[in-house]
């Protein structure tokens, strides 16, 4: 009788960095960062660890190649020859979204500012606000300022979620609007006003809203 627990069989197939890069992705989704390991990955693809180290270097490495995968996407879904406001409009909602749907990727990018996929975003930003007619003068700090407000916005919104993870956002907007509400109006009188509108707004919609805020703004600067 054979002892202990059989294997799991090896793959048969070939294994390629993109295969690896999806499993990885798979994983953080699933799990955050913390879920991400060699082993995880090994018994996920079921292959072993030179296989692996074939295609990446190492969890570092792995991590910065899903973020790249990611955004990538993001960028190759937003149609650049359109209308310049709305590309640019769909290129910051489209990177609000990736964040959204997998929170380790902003992490990833405020660790590592230069990797080719924030690169790639901020040349796509700068190239539309001059489409826009924003002058040379004002375009970096145009583009800093925008950069800027998607990924911080993007970044805590998905942090926001994951704090909330197990409580309706509902429930808790309307426990943080009961707190608004009972404010002394006469020293809060925005936060007591606002205190309707936080049961009802959505942060997407809001998002946007911020971002249509930033065009109006650079239209200023033609």
């Amino acid at each position: 009788m054979a002892k202990g627990s059989p294997r799991n069989p090896r793959r048969t197939d070939g294994l390629s960095r993109e295969l690896i890069v999806q499993a990885a992705t798979d994983l953080l989704d699933g799990g955050g960062e913390s879920a991400l390991t060699l082993r995880a990955l090994t018994a996920r693809l079921s292959t072993g660890y030179g296989a692996i180290y074939h295609h990446v270097a190492d969890k570092s490495d792995l991590l910065a190649a899903a973020t790249d995968d990611i955004i990538g996407r993001v960028l190759a879904d937003v149609v650049i020859d359109t209308d310049p406001r709305e590309a640019l409009r769909g290129v910051a909602l489209g990177l609000f979204d990736a964040i959204d749907a997998h929170p380790w990727v902003g992490a990833e990018l405020s660790r590592q500012p230069w990797r080719p996929a924030l690169l790639d975003f901020y040349e796509s930003i700068g190239r539309l606000l001059d489409a826009l007619a924003v002058p040379e003068r004002a375009r970096f700090d145009a583009a800093g300022a925008l950069v800027n407000y998607v990924l911080g916005v993007a970044v805590q919104n998905a942090a926001n979620t994951r704090r909330r993870a197990g409580t309706d956002r509902g429930a808790f907007l309307d426990t943080v609007a009961e707190q608004w509400a009972q404010v002394d109006p006469g020293q809060y009188p925005f936060v007591h006003e606002a205190a309707t509108r936080l049961r009802e707004h959505d942060d997407r919609e809001q998002f946007l809203a911020g971002v249509d805020i930033f065009l109006a703004g650079i239209a200023t600067l033609r």
